[in-house]
C-alpha cells in the first residue's frame, strides 16, 4: 500500500492543526462557525477552488438559481432580507457565502486553490495526514469532509462522446466564452438543471434540441422580484422568521413527510397532489403529442421535482425540438438516435448531473482509516452507511457533513447545521476529556443503520409507483441513503445525542477496529 511515509514525508508527531475541514462551500463554512462556537479555533478550511461557495461557485450556467425560497435556503442564525428575488440567482448565494466568511472571521482560515488528493490516518500518532496536489502534507488531529454531493460532474456514458467535433459542455463546467447565438444547440438531460438552463438560452440559440430520457414533474414557480417594499418586510426579523417557519413546515410535509409518513397517508397525499399538478403541466404545452411525452408516468416524489414557469412552454416554439428516442452514439457532426436519425449540432450541452453514488465519487480521493481501511472500498463492499451522516467505525477523528443517512430531503442547509453541530460537539468533548482519538462505537452505528433500513421498508421509492423514474434517490446497492426522518428529529438528535456513543482514547486501537480491518483484508 502506498503510504505518505513511502513518499518521504517528515515523521511529525504533533499535528499542524486541531481540525482540517475539506471544502469551503456552505458545509465547510457552517462547520467552521460551529467549531468556533464550541471554542475550537485551531482549524483551517481547504478547497480546490479559488473562491468559497462550493456548488454556487462551480455552477455558473445560464439560469442557475436556488430552487428553495431564499429565506429558507440560508443559515438560521444568518437570515437575510435583501435577496433580489424569492428564488435567488446562484451569484447571490455565492456572495452570501463570502459574507459569511467575512462576518465570522473565517478568511484567515482559508487555504484556497489547494486540492486534497489523499487522506490517511496515522495510527501511531493518532492524527490525519493529508496530501495535496502540490505535494505538500497537512496534518490534523481531526478532519471534516465537507464535500457536497454535487462535487464531480457526470458525463453521459455514450459511445463517441469524445469524437464530437463541435463544442462540448457540462453545466457544472460552463465556459462563458462559448457563444450560443444562432448555433444549433443540443441539451442532454431534463432534470432540475436543464429546467433552469433551457429557458435561459432558448432566445439565443438558432435551434435547440432537447434529448429526454425521463420527464420531470414541474411545479409552477411562485418567484418574484423582491423590491424595496419586500426588502423592508423581510428586513423585519419577526416577519422573516414567521415566513421561514411556514416554509419549513411546508417542506417538511411535502418532502420528508412523503418518506416517513404512514403509507396510507403518503399515498393519498401523493395522489391528491398529482392531479392538479399534472393538469397545470398539460395546460402549458399546446401540442398533444409533446404534452404526452413531457408528462411523467412515475409517481410524484420518486425523484426531485423542480419549479419553472417557462420550461414546458419552451416546447411550444418552432425552433425547439424534443427527442425521446434513446441516443445510440455521438458522431463528429451530432447525435444519432435509435431510429437512425442524425441530429446535426454545433454545441452539445450535458445537463447530466453529478457522480453521486458512483464508485470513486464519494469520497473523491482515497481516505484510509485505522490500519489502512479504505472508505470507498468499505462503502462499496458493505453499502453506504454512517452514524447520523457524520461518523463511520474504523475512521477515528474523521467526520463528514453530508455522509450517508444524514440528509433529510429538503434544504441542504438544515443538514449542514445539524451535522456541523454534531461533529463540533463530539470534537469538543474529545478535547475536554484529553482524548487523542474519538470513534463512533460499532454497536451504536449498527443500531442506527438497522433503524434506517427498517424505516426504508415502507418507503414508496421501492414500490411500482417509482418504476421508470431513474431516480438518484436510490444508490447502486438498491438503498436510499437519505435519512428517513423528519427535520425536527434530525435537528434534535444531532444536538442532543449521548456523548458516550463515541469511544474516547489516547491512541490504543480498540479490538473491534482491528477486527474490522482483518475482515476487510480477507
Amino acid at each position: 500500500m502506498d503510504t505518505f511515509g513511502d513518499k518521504g514525508a517528515p515523521d511529525r508527531t504533533r499535528p499542524d492543526h486541531e481540525v482540517i475541514v475539506v471544502g469551503a462551500g456552505f458545509g465547510g463554512i457552517g462547520t467552521g462557525i460551529a467549531l468556533q462556537r464550541k471554542g475550537i479555533h485551531d482549524f483551517i478550511i481547504v478547497d480546490k477552488w479559488d473562491r468559497v461557495g462550493g456548488t454556487w461557485h462551480a455552477n455558473t450556467y445560464p439560469g442557475v438559481a436556488v430552487d428553495i425560497p431564499s429565506f429558507i435556503y440560508s443559515f438560521s442564525y444568518e437570515q437575510r432580507g435583501d435577496w433580489s428575488r424569492v428564488f435567488a440567482p446562484g451569484s447571490e448565494l455565492r456572495d452570501y457565502a463570502e459574507s459569511m466568511v467575512d462576518k465570522y472571521g473565517l478568511r484567515a482560515k482559508l487555504r484556497l486553490s489547494t486540492t486534497v488528493v489523499a487522506a490517511e490516518f496515522d495510527d501511531r500518532h493518532s492524527l490525519w495526514r493529508l496530501r495535496t496536489d502540490g505535494g505538500r502534507e497537512l496534518t490534523a488531529r481531526h478532519i471534516v469532509l465537507a464535500i457536497g454531493g454535487l462535487e464531480r460532474p457526470k458525463m453521459p456514458d455514450i459511445q463517441g462522446l469524445n469524437d464530437f467535433g463541435g463544442t462540448l459542455l457540462h453545466t457544472a463546467m460552463w465556459d462563458h466564452d462559448v457563444a450560443l447565438r444562432g448555433k444549433r444547440v443540443a441539451v442532454i438531460g431534463t432534470g432540475a438543471t436543464a429546467l433552469q438552463l433551457i429557458p435561459a438560452i432558448v432566445e439565443e440559440t438558432g435551434h435547440l434540441t432537447v434529448f429526454q430520457r425521463t420527464p420531470i414533474w414541474v411545479f409552477p414557480k411562485n418567484d418574484a422580484e423582491v423590491g424595496a417594499l419586500g426588502r423592508q418586510i423581510l428586513g423585519r426579523k419577526r416577519i422573516r422568521s414567521a415566513l421561514r417557519v411556514a416554509g419549513n413546515l411546508g417542506t417538511e410535509l411535502a418532502m420528508s413527510g412523503m418518506v416517513v409518513g404512514p403509507p396510507w397517508l403518503t399515498e393519498s397525499g401523493r395522489r391528491l397532489a398529482e392531479g392538479p399538478i399534472r393538469r397545470w403541466m398539460r395546460r402549458q404545452v399546446d401540442d398533444p403529442v409533446l404534452r404526452d411525452k413531457l408528462t411523467p408516468r412515475y409517481g410524484l416524489g420518486c425523484k426531485r421535482p423542480s419549479m419553472s414557469n417557462d420550461y414546458l412552454k419552451t416546447f411550444n416554439r418552432s425552433d425547439v425540438s424534443l427527442v425521446t428516442d434513446s441516443i445510440e452514439r455521438i458522431t463528429e457532426r451530432g447525435v444519432i438516435t435509435a431510429d437512425g436519425t442524425e441530429h446535426e449540432i454545433d454545441v452539445l450541452i450535458c445537463a447530466t448531473g453529478f457522480k453521486l453514488w458512483d464508485r470513486g465519487a464519494i469520497p473523491p480521493f482515497p481516505v484510509r482509516g485505522r490500519h489502512g481501511l479504505d472508505l470507498e472500498r468499505f462503502w462499496d463492499e458493505r453499502r453506504y452507511q454512517s452514524y447520523q451522516g457524520v461518523s463511520v467505525p474504523g475512521f477515528p477523528n474523521a467526520f463528514t457533513v453530508t455522509g450517508p443517512y444524514g440528509f433529510v430531503l429538503g434544504s441542504y442547509i438544515w443538514m449542514i447545521e445539524a451535522t456541523a453541530a454534531h461533529l463540533s460537539r463530539a470534537i469538543a468533548e474529545a478535547k475536554r476529556r484529553g482524548a487523542t482519538e474519538i470513534e463512533i462505537r460499532q454497536d451504536v452505528h449498527d443500531e442506527y443503520f438497522e433503524r434506517c433500513l427498517k424505516r426504508q421498508e415502507k418507503n414508496f421509492l421501492f414500490t411500482p409507483v417509482c418504476a421508470g423514474s431513474n431516480t438518484y434517490y436510490i444508490d447502486n446497492k438498491g438503498d436510499s441513503p437519505f435519512r428517513p426522518s423528519t427535520h425536527g428529529e434530525m435537528y434534535w438528535q444531532n444536538r442532543h445525542f449521548d456523548l458516550d456513543v463515541y469511544r474516547y482514547s489516547t491512541g490504543a486501537p480498540h479490538p473491534a477496529a482491528v477486527a474490522v480491518r482483518s475482515e476487510e483484508v480477507s
